[in-house]
């Protein structure tokens, strides 16, 4: 398993933005393989850190970002943080700080309610259920070597939590929950994003903990690359519904 797994925007088109990911609780950066391929596929620069065996620190967003900049000018904005069960709680928690280095958005996905709620011995299958309904993710789970079973039964440090349910973000914040997940406290979410300036709460029907990487990992993906696109036009969505059917 590597530290970092990076994609790049194709050949000849211009980075239109760069994302750094922080993965959650048992996984690596290979988990993140479909959805840093699909954004990069739209041109965002896309680095997966592996997820913080400790405290994440601004420091080590500071180095992972500096390691993006191609040779001939500075890393492509806007810089979005993304992370995932305890790497989004990662994230908040430093917002909650003060102590985050330059980013101009924030993405948390799958971020858990407080309290263990997997029972320590819970089965793979039974792991697998909470996680995700998509066999692809499944399988690419209990093939990587470097997945930690289990790891969801380990608490999340409940001072951490707690910071990160206080942070009050002043970039753009996107919240992602899975309507199925059994992890997220979603009135608790719903609170969070209210309480923030400018932010959004998107509950994904029928989607499970990972939220990025279930069945609807497509629509999830194309939901994250509508913010992207947002972002870019000062939060002003280029496409607006005039009319509809359904």
């Amino acid at each position: 398993m590597s530290d970092l797994l990076d994609f790049h925007a194709p050949d000849g088109l211009l980075t239109r933005g760069t994302v750094l990911v922080v993965p959650g609780r048992g996984e690596t950066p290979e988990t993140y393989t479909r959805l840093g391929g699909r954004l990069a596929f739209d041109a965002y620069r896309v680095r997966v850190l592996a997820p913080p065996g400790g405290t994440l620190t601004a420091r080590d967003l500071s180095d992972a970002l500096a390691g993006t900049a191609p040779g001939d000018g500075g890393v492509a904005a806007p810089v979005v943080l993304l992370g995932v069960d305890a790497g989004a709680v990662a994230l908040a928690a430093l917002y909650a700080r003060g102590d985050v280095p330059g980013a101009d958005a924030l993405v948390l996905a799958g971020l858990p309610a407080p309290g263990p709620v997997v029972p320590e011995a819970a089965s793979w299958d039974e792991e697998l259920g909470i996680r995700t309904a998509c066999p692809t993710h499944r399988g690419r789970l209990t093939g990587d070597v470097g997945v930690r079973r289990g790891a969801l039964a380990e608490p999340v440090p409940p001072a951490l939590l707690a910071a990160a349910y206080a942070a009050r973000p002043a970039v753009p914040t996107l919240v992602l929950s899975g309507e199925l997940d059994p992890l997220a406290d979603h009135a608790a979410l719903a609170g969070l994003a209210k309480s923030l300036g400018r932010a959004r709460y998107v509950l994904v029907r029928g989607a499970h903990h990972d939220v990025l990487n279930d069945l609807q990992h497509r629509s999830v993906a194309a939901e994250v690359a509508g913010f992207l696109e947002t972002l870019r036009e000062q939060l002003v969505p280029r496409v607006a519904v005039q009319s509809s059917t359904w």
